[in-house]
């Protein structure tokens, strides 16, 4: 069946209330975070963020399908929501059916295949912009986490040494790296490796202890991209500059990785998307450094 979606196609308000339209959000193409997830909270590597709203009509809830991993959430309405789309009726109900097949024979791929091309699909035909940035960024950082540390989280874990364990997580919305650690105190050897492994591409900051029940967490920012063709950059840079980590404090599971992804090539789903970017062209004609050598 053809993935149709209709941007232009609005379902009309349930009803007037005074003072609160109330508008069904069943066939929207929402875009959700943690926050608004009333299950268990958390991503899955499969999550991509990006979800298809199948029942809307509560006041308070709605039954999504996550585009990524094709599974069922439940999303808290009473906090904003990005609605990207909107989806044709035949396409919801052809959904629905494969729901109950999967329910019923507890085999999932159709599922979650259709899933998935639909959410691609949906965002090649709105573009790259503010609102799809995240999306587009968690989808490759995902890749980046399959290639070096595959498991169900959207993480990378580093062995820095004895006792020492640091998580290399991506804030969407900010495109920056956050490096979790258990340290109470400055760690010099990361701070070090980060400023060398990201050079003069990002800014590296320290976040001091507030409580006795945090810890030391680093941050590498990058800048912010303007077009499709600059977030795969910043991916670019994100990828070589863990890969220069895990070089530098795991050597030998960085030959193993690297031998991986010379048999079976790289992850980036970006690259087979045909996402419409500006077609401005810019030409640089100066910059002006701060200095991203310093840990603030």
């Amino acid at each position: 069946m053809d993935l149709a979606t209709h941007i232009q196609a609005r379902p009309e308000a349930m009803g007037d209330v005074p003072g609160i339209c109330e508008l069904p959000l069943t066939r929207a193409v929402v875009q959700y975070r943690e926050l608004h997830e009333m299950d268990t909270p958390g991503g899955r590597i499969e999550d991509i963020g990006l979800a298809l709203v199948v029942e809307g009509h509560q006041a308070g809830s709605a039954e999504v399908l996550d585009l990524g991993s094709g599974r069922i959430k439940v999303l808290d309405l009473s906090t904003e929501l990005v609605v990207l789309d909107w989806v044709y009726e035949p396409t919801l109900g052809y959904v629905t059916e494969l729901i109950r097949e999967t329910a019923k024979t507890k085999q999932d791929e159709p599922l979650r295949s259709y899933a998935y091309k639909l959410g691609l699909s949906v965002l090649e035909r709105v573009g790259f912009g503010p609102l799809t940035r995240p999306t587009l960024l968690r989808i490759g950082y995902r890749d980046i986490c399959r290639d070096f540390d595959l498991h169900e989280g959207t993480s990378i874990r580093f062995v820095l040494g004895p006792g020492r364990i640091s998580r290399a997580y991506l804030n969407y919305d900010a495109c920056a790296l956050s490096f979790k650690t258990a340290f109470t105190e400055p760690d010099a050897p990361l701070e070090h490796a980060l400023l060398d492994a990201f050079n003069s591409a990002a800014e590296v900051r320290r976040f001091e202890m507030i409580s006795e029940a945090d810890s030391i967490e680093y941050q590498v920012r990058l800048p912010l991209p303007t077009t499709f063709a600059e977030t795969r950059a910043s991916l670019g840079v994100m990828r070589r500059g863990l890969a220069a980590l895990m070089a530098r404090f795991e050597p030998d599971r960085y030959e193993s990785v690297g031998h991986l992804m010379d048999t079976f090539g790289q992850r980036e789903t970006l690259a087979g998307l045909g996402v419409r970017d500006s077609q401005a062209r810019s030409v640089e004609i100066g910059h002006r450094f701060s200095s991203a050598k310093t840990v603030h």
